[in-house]
């Protein structure tokens, strides 16, 4: 088990450092028939002349592309990585995952269509989010060089998509995964293929979560399969100091 964790002011803004570019993108979805909206972050120093591996980062349920901008400073705790040489450089993509017309978090968030909505992400995400993220910007496009995480609804997403698409993604994290995530051996039927394809699993929650028993199941299942992976128990329920700390600890084993 992992026991480090961030150290103070590590979500803090830095004068002075060079900085990345946060900003939204449209894309056209032919699965859900509309613009969709994802915000991409390109790392300080992003230039065409170079091709960059690309994390997929996904929010929970009550959220949209913008939540890790609101509220978990992704650029910053980037920023101030880069700046400290702890961090390959990397494009990081934060989508809507819920592939639907009306994809705004409103309303009952539990209605079954907008559950459905979050499922059907998956062919959003392979079908029109990465192709256009490869056509628009400038990406290394195989699968070591792709990775998926989230929090909560979106670590469900990232267990559920990354574990059944290993030949797009070598890199898989889960954050406080919520009750989204497939059972352990539906994640993973074939557990010596995960483990010589997999670069990274990371699985995190913070033990006072009432939803951390889906990670325990899924770390004890692992372990029994001899499946290699990060399993990460912190202090914190499930709220954003845990998620923004697992985001710190999560990118800096990513692409190296």
């Amino acid at each position: 088990m992992l026991t480090s964790s961030a150290p103070a002011g590590f979500d803090q803004y830095r004068d002075n450092i060079p900085r990345g570019v946060i900003e939204t993108a449209q894309y056209n979805s032919t699965t859900v028939g509309n613009v969709r909206k994802a915000m991409v972050y390109t790392p300080p120093g992003y230039t065409t002349d170079l091709t960059y591996p690309v994390l997929y980062l996904l929010h929970g349920i009550g959220g949209d592309e913008g939540e890790w901008y609101n509220h978990g400073a992704p650029q910053i705790i980037l920023d101030n990585l880069y700046n400290d040489n702890l961090l390959a450089p990397m494009i990081v993509v934060l989508p809507n995952g819920r592939a639907m017309p009306n994809d705004l978090a409103e309303g009952d968030l539990f209605e079954p269509e907008k559950i459905s909505a979050f499922e059907r992400f998956e062919l959003d995400l392979i079908d029109d989010l990465i192709p256009y993220i490869e056509s628009n910007y400038s990406t290394s496009t195989d699968r070591n060089n792709r990775a998926i995480a989230g929090l909560s609804m979106g670590g469900g997403q990232s267990l559920n998509i990354g574990l059944s698409h290993l030949d797009l993604f070598a890199w898989v994290g889960a954050f406080s995964p919520a009750p989204n995530t497939k059972t352990p051996s539906l994640l993973v039927p074939n557990p010596a293929e995960a483990s010589s394809l997999l670069n990274l699993l990371w699985l995190s929650c913070g033990y006072q979560d009432n939803l951390i028993q889906i990670s325990i199941d899924l770390h004890q299942y692992l372990e029994q399969q001899g499946v290699t992976h990060i399993w990460y128990e912190e202090s914190g329920g499930h709220d954003w100091p845990v998620w923004k700390n697992d985001l710190y600890l999560f990118s800096q084993h990513l692409f190296k």
